[in-house]
Formats: structure tokens, C-alpha cells, sequence
């Protein structure tokens, strides 16, 4: 049997993965699409569940805005470079529109992984959860 390359915590983050077993998805839809993005209550590997007290995720809140502070920055100044100095401020305005608007799905689904993955004091990876079967009934 051929064994399973360890994913660090960065690469489990990108591809919205369980933190504790590295191997469930977190939500059951796609960022962008039809089907509405809907995050699980519990992991469908390892049984984790994700929200570790009512309001848990209120503090997502504050990683979604440093990561929309970083995109508006870096796409101002992409703005800045590629329209050159324009003195016209609807132009920063518009660019700062469709970037907020436009990645708000990207940065709710990452906000929510980054606090699970490097935020939650006593949550860490358990290597031997990831090779056994699928148990709901593991521990929380």
C-alpha cells in the first residue's frame, strides 16, 4: 500500500481541509459557483467540530479584514502602476469595488481556515488520524 505524503498546515489550508486530520473537507461547496458555499459542522473524517463555541468564528472577522486591508493595498497600487497617476479617485474607488466585492467568498472560506488552522490554541494535527477510516464518532 502505497502511503499518503504528509500536507503541511499552508497546503491544507489552500485545499480547505480538516485541521486535525488533514484528510475532510471543511465546506461542502466551491468558493465560487451555483451551489451555495456552506461550511460543515463537524469534520467527515475525524468527527472534529469546527465551531468550538457558540460565536467561535466572530474572530474570523478579524482575519477577513486584515486579508481585505492587504488585497486593497496591493491592488491600489496595482492601479497606481498600471493607469499611471491619475488624479481621478473613481478610478481607485472602482478598482477597490470589484476587488472587495469579488474576493468576499475567497476571504470568508480562508478567514475561517486560517483561524482553525493557526488560531485555535490546543488544535493541532494528529498524524494518525489522517490513515484511519472515516469515524464520526471520534473524539471532538
Amino acid at each position: 500500500m502505497e502511503t499518503q505524503k504528509e500536507l503541511t498546515a499552508a497546503q491544507a489550508v489552500v485545499r480547505g481541509l480538516c485541521p486535525r486530520c488533514r484528510t475532510g473537507q471543511v465546506f461542502s461547496g466551491p468558493a465560487y459557483g451555483r451551489k451555495r458555499q456552506l461550511m460543515l459542522e463537524t469534520c467527515p473524517h475525524c468527527g472534529l467540530r469546527y465551531e468550538r463555541e457558540p460565536g467561535y468564528f466572530y474572530v474570523a472577522m478579524f482575519v477577513s479584514y486584515a486579508l481585505i486591508v492587504a488585497e486593497l493595498v496591493a491592488a491600489c497600487i496595482a492601479a497606481y502602476i498600471l493607469f499611471g497617476n491619475t488624479e481621478n479617485p473613481w478610478v481607485y474607488t472602482g478598482v477597490a469595488l470589484v476587488v472587495g466585492v469579488g474576493l468576499s467568498p475567497v476571504n470568508f472560506r480562508y478567514s475561517r481556515l486560517i483561524l482553525l488552522h493557526w488560531l485555535t490554541p490546543g488544535l493541532s494535527y494528529e498524524p494518525e488520524l489522517a490513515s484511519k477510516s472515516s469515524n464520526p464518532a471520534a473524539k471532538p
